[in-house]
């Protein structure tokens, strides 16, 4: 685990939860489960009016279908709520069961519709969504950003068939209060959070270690980040090891003003005076 160096950037990032819960508490909570879709392993509560007998509760199965009592089985897969409400609703009456059949369900447990949340949160794992979601609802399910997270985040969606990559910018979103990035997740989309660029510092420096990569931190900053220099420590003759395009790793003199790179490793000299 590396020391974070910005608590800006971190409080923003702690309080992804908060916001996430804010707008969902203002979305239309009732029209996302009128839009939600049943699917397998759903389970519902079925209940017809002036007729306790009759209500059940039930699994929707891998291909879609619920018994119901009269009757047998009823494919309700991809139906909305409302949708299975006045199919069955029909049926019943069709057969001759129930004259003027007035219909509920209920759905109890929501598990057709799941969306994996990955890396750097505080519970990852696969989520279920129980209407329209976006991704600030499923950062918020899985705890929020950890401290280690970056501030960009990737969606992956099968659009029509094809995989899709989309990257979001969670500092930016926050910041600048424009909600058009915050997109929409749907049943198998992948969310993930990487691990946030670092650098290192060590030699003459109070406290040695990795840390957090802030945008156009130089490195002055980073020598401020480490505590600043110990009694033997000097600012002169900074060097940097990095990483040329090729790979290969080499040791560059750097001044203060100079910005660092993800992985840079700066090295701070003794004094000889």
């Amino acid at each position: 685990m590396f020391k974070n160096s910005s608590n800006g950037i971190s409080k923003i990032l702690s309080h992804i939860t908060l916001f996430a819960l804010l707008f969902a508490f203002l979305a239309p909570a009732a029209n996302a489960v009128e839009d939600y879709k049943l699917g397998s392993g759903d389970t519902v509560r079925i209940t017809v009016f002036e007729n306790p007998d009759m209500t059940t509760e039930t699994q929707v199965s891998e291909d879609g279908n619920i018994t119901f009592p009269l009757l047998g089985q009823v494919a309700i897969g991809g139906l909305s709520r409302s949708a299975a409400e006045t199919k069955l609703a029909g049926m019943l009456k069709k057969g001759g069961f129930v004259n003027q059949p007035q219909l509920n369900i209920s759905i109890l447990e929501y598990r057709s519709q799941q969306v994996s949340v990955l890396g750097q949160v505080n519970k990852p794992g696969k989520y279920a969504i129980d209407g329209p979601s976006n991704v600030l609802d499923l950062i918020s399910l899985a705890g929020g950003v950890n401290e280690t997270g970056a501030d960009y985040i990737t969606i992956i969606k099968d659009e029509q068939g094809k995989a899709s990559k989309h990257n979001i910018n969670l500092v930016d979103l926050f910041q600048s209060a424009d909600l058009k990035d915050n997109i929409a997740v749907n049943n198998g989309d992948v969310i993930y959070v990487g691990r946030a660029p670092v650098f290192y510092i060590y030699g003459e420096v109070q406290r040695a270690g990795a840390y957090r990569l802030e945008p156009g931190m130089t490195v002055m900053q980073a020598l401020s980040v480490g505590g600043g220099l110990s009694p033997r420590g000097t600012e002169r003759g900074v060097k940097v090891s990095r990483r040329n395009g090729d790979g290969e790793l080499r040791k560059i003199e750097v001044n203060l003003t100079d910005p660092l790179q993800e992985n840079d490793v700066v090295h701070i000299k003794e004094s000889l005076f």
